[in-house]
């Protein structure tokens, strides 16, 4: 029987990356693009993702994980499964990437966040970590204390260094180089 951990990591192989000449959001060229939908959006590897960051976020303490819309569905994941064990269940809060201009125009969706509260802030891929500062931009007004930022990979492309340098500490369950063209 194979691990959990194995299997994600050949979902993630087979289906999340692809090798050539790509340019990036941040106009970069890379010679590979992640997309962790290709795993995320399909039962098998959205569960397999959720059950090993809940397993993170349980030993973090969390009571709530925080992510933009693009990552909404690992959230809601992360979520439901945190409600079928004897823990307490976690909340989610989702960053919209613009604001809306109907209701109430909040930039978060989901409970309000409360001060103080533990918060692992999820996404997919991190490579400088923009998007993760931008999440903070929001989440920060609103007290919460983000315990770490948990993503699926890690680039390895400055992400880590730049969080640390605001005391940020970053999980990543695979990194860049434990993936090859021939995984």
């Amino acid at each position: 029987m194979i691990a959990p951990r194995d299997e994600l990591h050949e979902l993630l192989a087979t289906r999340a990356f692809r090798w050539g000449d790509f340019v990036l959001a941040s106009g970069r060229r890379s010679d590979y693009f992640f997309d962790g939908k290709q795993v995320t959006l399909e039962g098998r590897g959205l569960f397999l993702a959720a059950s090993l960051m809940l397993a993170r976020c349980r030993e973090l303490e969390v009571t709530a994980v925080a992510g933009d819309d693009g990552v909404g569905p690992l959230l809601g994941a992360i979520v439901a499964l945190s409600g079928s064990g004897s823990e307490p269940p976690l909340r989610a809060f989702m960053i919209r990437k613009a604001e809306k201009q109907h209701g109430t125009a909040a930039k978060i969706a989901g409970p309000a966040p409360a001060a103080g509260e533990r918060v692992a802030l999820v996404d997919d891929v991190v490579t400088t970590g923009g998007s993760v500062f931008r999440a903070l931009e929001v989440l920060t007004p609103t007290g919460i204390e983000v315990a770490e930022v948990l993503v699926l990979v890690d680039r390895e492309e400055g992400a880590a260094g730049a969080l640390a340098e605001r005391a940020l500490l970053l999980h990543a369950l695979f990194r860049r180089s434990q993936f090859s063209a021939r995984s």
